[in-house]
C-alpha cells in the first residue's frame, strides 16, 4: 500500500518538481539529459519512452502516436517547446529521432504481427498454400509430396493429414515463421528437422515451431522484446525483425532441447516454460541481443 501511494505522489507531484530543479542545475532538459547521458540504445530509449509517457506535455505525449513520416517534424515541435537551442546541443535532435523511431515503430510492429496472428490460413487461398508446399520444399527437398492432404506431412512435424488445423492458434504467422527459418537459415532448419525426427529425443517440429512464434508474440505483446529491438535495430523495427527473433528461439530452444535430454515429449511444457525463463532473463539485460549467430541466406 505504501509502495502504491509514494508511486502516485512522485508521479503527481515530486517527479515535476525534481525535473524543474536538474533543469535549472544542469540548463538541460530531462530528455536532453538522457539523450547525452546513455549510448543508443535500450537503456537510452527506454528512459526517453517512460519521460515521454510521464509527461504533462500534450505535445511531448503526442509524438509516441506520430507516424513515422511525421517524427522529424514532431521533434521539432518538442526541442521549440522544451527551448532546445540545436547550436548548444547539436546531437539532440537525431538521438530524439531515432529514440521515437524505435518506439513507435515497436508499437507499428505489433500492430502489423498481430494482423498476421489473426488472419486465418485458408487452403483456397493460392498465397497460402504456395506458402504451405514451399516449406516442404526447404525442408525435404529430395522427398516428393505425394498429396496436399497426406501423412508426410507428419515427418515435418504436424499433426494430422492437413496442416491447416493447426495454425489456428497462431494464423499465417506461424506458417510465415516456419517458412522464413527454413528460407533464410536452410541448412540450421534442417538440422533442427533432422534433431526433431530423433527416435529417443525427437519433438513435433512445426508444432514447437508454432508454439515458439506463440512465445515470440507474447513477448512482442507484453513489450519485453523492447530492450532486443532497440539495441539491435538502429531505426524501425519492422516484420523482418520479428521474423530474426524467431529464428533466434528455434535454434536455440532445439539446442536447449537436445542438451536437456527430456525423457519424453510429455514433458514438453514443463521444458518450453524453463527455456522461457531462460530467454526472459536475458531481455532483463539492457544491454541484450539475441541474435542468431549463423550467418543468414539474405
Amino acid at each position: 500500500m505504501f509502495g502504491y501511494i509514494w508511486q502516485y505522489v512522485y508521479t503527481s507531484f515530486l517527479r515535476y518538481w525534481l525535473k524543474w530543479l536538474v533543469r535549472q542545475a544542469t540548463g538541460k532538459c530531462e530528455l536532453q539529459r538522457i539523450c547525452s547521458g546513455y549510448k543508443q540504445g535500450a537503456t537510452r530509449t527506454t528512459k526517453a519512452e517512460y519521460s515521454i509517457r510521464s509527461s504533462k506535455n500534450k505535445i511531448l505525449r503526442g509524438a509516441l502516436e506520430t507516424s513515422k513520416d511525421k517524427l522529424e517534424q514532431r521533434v521539432d515541435q518538442i526541442m521549440k517547446e522544451k527551448n532546445v537551442k540545436p547550436q548548444k546541443d547539436p546531437l539532440f535532435k537525431e538521438s530524439l529521432h531515432v529514440c521515437l523511431l524505435q518506439i513507435t515503430g515497436y508499437n507499428s510492429l505489433y500492430i502489423t504481427v498481430e494482423d498476421l496472428r489473426k488472419e486465418v490460413f485458408s487452403s483456397e487461398n493460392a498465397e497460402h498454400e504456395a506458402m504451405l508446399l514451399k516449406l516442404w520444399d526447404l525442408l525435404m527437398p529430395t522427398v516428393k509430396l505425394e498429396s496436399r492432404i497426406t501423412k508426410q506431412w507428419g515427418d515435418i512435424g504436424f499433426q494430422g493429414d492437413d496442416p491447416k488445423t493447426d495454425f489456428r492458434g497462431m494464423g499465417l504467422l506461424g506458417l510465415i515463421n516456419l517458412v522464413f527459418f527454413s528460407e533464410n537459415y536452410t541448412e540450421e532448419a534442417r538440422q533442427v528437422l533432422s534433431h526433431a525426427n530423433h527416435p529417443k529425443l525427437g519433438y513435433s517440429y512445426a508444432i514447437v515451431g508454432i508454439n515458439l512464434t506463440e512465445m515470440a508474440y507474447s513477448l512482442l505483446k507484453s513489450g519485453a522484446l523492447k530492450p532486443h529491438l532497440y539495441n539491435t535495430v538502429q531505426s524501425t523495427p519492422e516484420l523482418q525483425h520479428f521474423h530474426q527473433l524467431y529464428c533466434y528461439l528455434a535454434y536455440e530452444f532445439d539446442k536447449f532441447w537436445v542438451a536437456e535430454e527430456p525423457e519424453s515429449i510429455m514433458h514438453f511444457n514443463q521444458y518450453r516454460e524453463k527455456f522461457h525463463n531462460i530467454v526472459q532473463t536475458h531481455l532483463q539485460d539492457p544491454d541484450v541481443s539475441l541474435t542468431l549467430t549463423v550467418r543468414s541466406k539474405n
